[in-house]
């Protein structure tokens, strides 16, 4: 059982001045693509198909913590990367991506002219994890916020709902854009993450927001960030935190929250 991404990384180059205001990076993008991407890729809908679905996951999420409170003069560079879940995006996202950056980034509009893009694929097992291990750090990266079963945003990430949260999103992108629902035991995967156990965590709590034009509202961005770290049979969870490094987990991770990395203690 395998989970497939394709990320990608586009260079541009600045000609005319751009800013990106810190924490607000993939905010700016968000609303200079939502201009141009056809609506069945940027805010997909569902009438059809499996159950709570009917507001489906978008398939890419963005990767601009680089970008970050980063000004670029003409003729510098910068990236931007996404991770895609659908290879049938690649294009529309690609295109859609170039003609955003001609029409103007940032509160000034500067524009900015596709240089070069990379891909990748990479299919990541989720059942074959041969490398036993104990201990690990889990790195949030960007803001996070994750619900817990009762509904409730939760102050630290409790390894049980964070691997149910990780999972499920995982299934979801598998059940729409790849391979299908995972073949799994769902409660016995839940019981055994259940005897995981957060040893030590240094996390803080980091408050944005933004400007939806759209609606005229104001939406949180904010979550927290840092480390925690966990003891107990991680060995069969490893593969679906790697996999989470590409997906995100929690509210909002198609604009990059909910970023994070695995450290092997």
């Amino acid at each position: 059982m395998r989970f497939t991404v394709h990320p990608l990384r586009f260079v541009f180059e600045a000609l005319d001045a751009i800013h990106f205001p810190q924490g607000k990076a993939a905010n700016v993008l968000r609303g200079a693509l939502g201009l141009i991407l056809e609506e069945s890729i940027f805010r997909p809908k569902s009438t059809a198909g499996p159950s709570g679905f009917a507001d489906p996951p978008r398939p890419f999420v963005f990767r601009v913590r680089s970008l970050e409170g980063r000004s670029f003069a003409p003729k510098e560079r910068f990236q931007i990367e996404l991770n895609l879940f659908d290879e049938n995006a690649i294009a529309p996202v690609s295109d859609a991506l170039q003609r955003m950056a001609a029409q103007g980034l940032g509160p000034g509009r500067g524009a900015a002219r596709l240089m070069h893009r990379e891909q990748q694929r990479l299919d990541i097992a989720l059942d074959t994890e041969q490398t036993p291990l104990h201990r690990a750090a889990l790195m949030f990266l960007t803001p996070t916020e994750i619900k817990g079963n009762n509904g409730q945003l939760l102050p630290a990430p409790d390894f049980a709902v964070l691997l149910a949260r990780i999972r499920d999103r995982i299934g979801a992108l598998r059940t729409l854009y790849g391979e299908g629902p995972l073949e799994m035991d769902h409660r016995a995967f839940a019981e055994r993450a259940a005897h995981v156990r957060m040893r030590a965590s240094e996390l803080q709590q980091v408050n944005v927001d933004r400007f939806s034009t759209r609606t005229g509202q104001r939406h949180p961005l904010g979550g927290f960030i840092g480390t925690a770290t966990y003891e107990g049979d991680l060995q069969e969870f490893a593969p679906y935190l790697h996999a989470a490094s590409f997906t995100g987990v929690g509210r909002q991770t198609v604009w990059g929250k909910g970023e994070i990395a695995l450290r092997r203690l």
